[in-house]
């Protein structure tokens, strides 16, 4: 399957999401929603932003497209991260692609935004928060309740079954 980044110096460009059965990339309209909001909150240029669980990869392809400097994207998955290098390679972007679980490689370091989409009933959400370095923009995409201590909710948006919520640390 092939998707298509949004926008950017990439818009148009198609990379190769990994199988279904094993990801599933964040849907065009609401990537288009992710990056309007954070445009509205942040500069994008001379940003930093993780994908924690970066699964397609898309996410991290699309703040590169638009413009963050900075980009790091942590995969568990052989499969998946092979795919993802590809990715990277076909865009001639040096990837800064980190394989592993997100929980423990997490770098330390600051970012501007921090992706948070693991597959949804792994039951990591609040574990991945407790993990988080410094940063300013928390994203969560998640289909269930989740404990959000420690953190102010800026925003929250429903798209069908999922909804993204917008944090900042308390």
């Amino acid at each position: 399957m092939k998707v298509n980044i949004t926008a950017g110096k990439f818009k148009g460009q198609k990379v190769v999401a990994p199988d279904e059965t094993i990801t599933r990339p964040t849907l065009s309209k609401v990537r288009m929603a992710v990056f309007n909001t954070l445009q509205a909150l942040i500069d994008f240029e001379g940003a930093s932003f993780l994908d924690m669980f970066a699964g397609s990869g898309i996410m991290g392809l699309e703040a590169i497209s638009r413009g963050f400097e900075h980009v790091v994207a942590i995969e568990k998955n052989n499969k998946v991260y092979n795919i993802l290098m590809n990715n990277y390679k076909s865009l001639k972007v040096k990837p800064n692609l980190l394989k592993g679980d997100s929980l423990k490689l997490i770098p330390n370091e600051y970012f501007d935004v921090i992706y948070i989409d693991p597959p949804y009933y792994a039951g990591v959400y609040e574990q991945a928060l407790s993990v988080l370095p410094d940063c300013k923009i928390v994203i969560l995409e998640h289909t269930t309740n989740v404990d959000f201590s420690g953190y102010e909710i800026i925003k929250q948006k429903k798209y069908g079954d999922k909804t993204l919520t917008y944090l900042k640390k308390d």
